[in-house]
């Protein structure tokens, strides 16, 4: 891992969803060979040193918008796009094992160069090798029982990360709505179920990811939680009035928490005006960069892309597009040490901390 280009290890991603809707027998060869399609597979990942990350599974409402509508959506000066109803798990948890199905089928065909890992010994190894280091992350717990018997089986599959939403309600908690200008403050918080979730996560060494979460929930999970506090893929509120986003208190809190957070590539997220739209200069994601680094520190902040799954700055264009990102960082004076922590050593360090090796 030379100083003068770090891997990137990265908050989220959405290529399970993009390959389960694929519905190809061949959607894992078709990875790992590199189909050209989204913003992700295994070659343009190697191009773009793209080191690994959280490989989320998330299961799409039934006539969920798709992404074009969302972005046709978010081109006013405001918004609020109504959110799907709560899923049923008899529903979400087929689909979601079938996109856990797709991140080992692709672990096996990559022969090596791409790794699903339970410890963060396992990440290092993995950055070492060169082979892509993945994280088994579920965004939106509808596949998770009451009794948890689900978290145990997942668990012991490989789950390390969980997010108690996207957006949408379930039996544990409450997102936020896509909606701009907004705050987080949109409703109740954890339910008991929840709490106790958030309890078993803690026992376990399953990370809680607070983004998509609602600013009641955000508050539960720092009452309730002995981990650090993490968000995954979120940006500064103060600069992009989202409700997605983090305002300074969140911030405050996760600094104290030794938490982390990764900052979210799409532009919705990132711009003054709330818009998606790829005609997003790489100058205000270094913004977001500057207040989180302000807020939470240097050793708390990291990528959170969400590659495959929102509109996202031209530039970029794609994983391949890394090295632009990382000559705007350099352009804009983040040095070599710095670099490695914002890359990749913060990600390793508070997984280290969250699941205690």
């Amino acid at each position: 891992m030379p100083s003068t280009t770090p891997p990137i290890f990265d908050g989220h991603n959405d290529v399970l969803l993009r390959l389960h809707r694929k519905d190809a027998a061949d959607a894992a060869t078709q990875f790992v060979q590199g189909d050209n399609r989204g913003h992700l597979d295994l070659p343009r990942m190697q191009k773009g040193g793209f080191g690994g990350g959280f490989f989320a599974v998330f299961v799409p409402s039934p006539k969920d918008p798709n992404v074009d509508n969302f972005t046709d959506s978010m081109q006013g000066d405001s918004y609020d796009l109504p959110l799907p109803a709560e899923l049923d798990i008899g529903y979400a948890q087929p689909i979601a094992l079938e996109m856990m199905g797709l991140l080992f089928q692709i672990e096996k065909e990559s022969e090596g160069a791409f790794t699903v890992c339970r410890t963060a010994a396992d990440i290092r190894g993995a950055l070492e090798r060169g082979s892509v280091a993945a994280i088994l992350h579920i965004e939106g717990a509808e596949t998770i029982d009451p009794e948890f018997r689900s978290l145990e089986l997942l668990y012991q599959a490989g789950l390390r990360s969980i997010g108690p939403v996207w957006s949408r309600p379930t039996a544990f908690a409450h997102g936020v709505p896509f909606r701009f200008p907004g705050n987080p403050d949109t409703g109740p918080g954890l339910t008991d179920l929840g709490k106790e979730l958030i309890r078993r996560c803690n026992e376990m060494g399953v990370m809680v990811d607070l983004s998509h979460l609602n600013e009641a929930g955000f508050w539960d999970v720092a009452k309730l939680s002995d981990a650090p506090l993490v968000a995954t893929h979120s940006n500064a509120h103060a600069l992009s009035a989202s409700t997605r986003n983090l305002t300074d208190r969140q911030l405050a809190a996760i600094r104290e928490s030794d938490g982390m957070v990764g900052v979210n590539f799409a532009t919705c997220f990132l711009r003054e005006d709330g818009q998606m739209n790829a005609q997003t200069g790489l100058d205000v994601m270094m913004r977001h960069f500057d207040h989180l680094i302000e807020h939470v520190g240097e050793d708390r902040v990291g990528f959170g892309s969400d590659f495959d799954g929102a509109t996202i700055p031209g530039d970029i264009g794609d994983v391949a597009g890394l090295p632009v990102m990382r000559q705007a960082m350099r352009d804009h004076g983040v040095d070599d040490a710095l670099m490695e922590k914002l890359c990749w050593g913060n990600w390793v360090r508070v997984l280290e901390k969250t699941w205690g090796g």
